[in-house]
């Protein structure tokens, strides 16, 4: 074979392999996957949480973390199950009473407690007919629990009641306990609010008994936010 057509066998080939790889990296066809070059660790293997770190024989892969790190994006709540009196006598509410603040409130409060304490936060949710009566909010033990002991409660819960810290942010929480406490308010008027609404515990008294059985507006005013009481 001459010189001349060995080049040009060559070159034949080179041009036959420039083309040919170019093809085979991809396909028309979508079911196909195409060739990829050098992926550059893109793919590279994963240890399962639960199962043997390969690095370290007889350890997780799912480490704990170091001591006195906190998770971003998570906000540390030392207070256990059993410490309510200690939440109710560290914990402060830091939001202001704001139409703002009581409008959130009221829409947290509508969504994810008004099944069991009701509209009104009486403990007639929805609930009921089919479980055991929750406590109303409106009681006298519930109205002198400080802001802190509530918000442990809903961080934690209570008997029966399951925590709600995965479903309710902080802020929403402490939100939500400035509606309840306008819930309160409502269905027990302090004599100032009664001033304002220029009446008196008197005409109050006779406005109840004046109503008709079944009533539950008689002698109540209107919670402060979105007029439900």
């Amino acid at each position: 074979m001459s010189s001349a057509t060995t080049r040009w066998t060559l070159s034949s080939s080179a041009l036959v392999v420039a083309v040919a790889v170019p093809l085979a990296g991809g396909s028309h066809k979508k079911s196909t996957p195409a060739l990829e070059y050098m992926p550059n660790m893109a793919y590279s293997p994963a240890v399962k949480a639960q199962n043997e770190d390969p690095l370290h024989p007889g350890m997780s892969a799912m480490r704990p973390p170091v001591p006195g790190t906190v998770a971003r994006g998570f906000t540390p709540y030392r207070y256990a199950v059993g410490d309510s009196l200690a939440a109710q006598r560290d914990l402060v509410n830091p939001l202001p009473r704001t139409a703002d603040v009581l409008g959130r409130g009221e829409r947290v409060f509508m969504t994810y407690c008004v099944v069991c304490h009701g509209p009104k936060g009486d403990g007639q949710g929805y609930i009921v007919p089919k479980f055991p009566m929750p406590p109303s909010l409106l009681s006298e033990k519930v109205s002198h629990w400080a802001d802190g002991r509530i918000y442990h409660v809903i961080t934690r819960g209570q008997n029966l009641m399951p925590n709600y810290a995965s479903q309710i942010l902080p802020e929403d929480r402490w939100a939500v306990i400035h509606y309840v406490r306008a819930l309160e308010r409502a269905a027990n008027p302090l004599p100032q609010d009664l001033a304002v609404a220029g009446l008196s515990p008197d005409t109050t008294a006779a406005g109840a008994a004046k109503a008709p059985a079944g009533s539950t507006g008689a002698g109540k005013t209107k919670a402060p936010v979105g007029g439900k009481p």
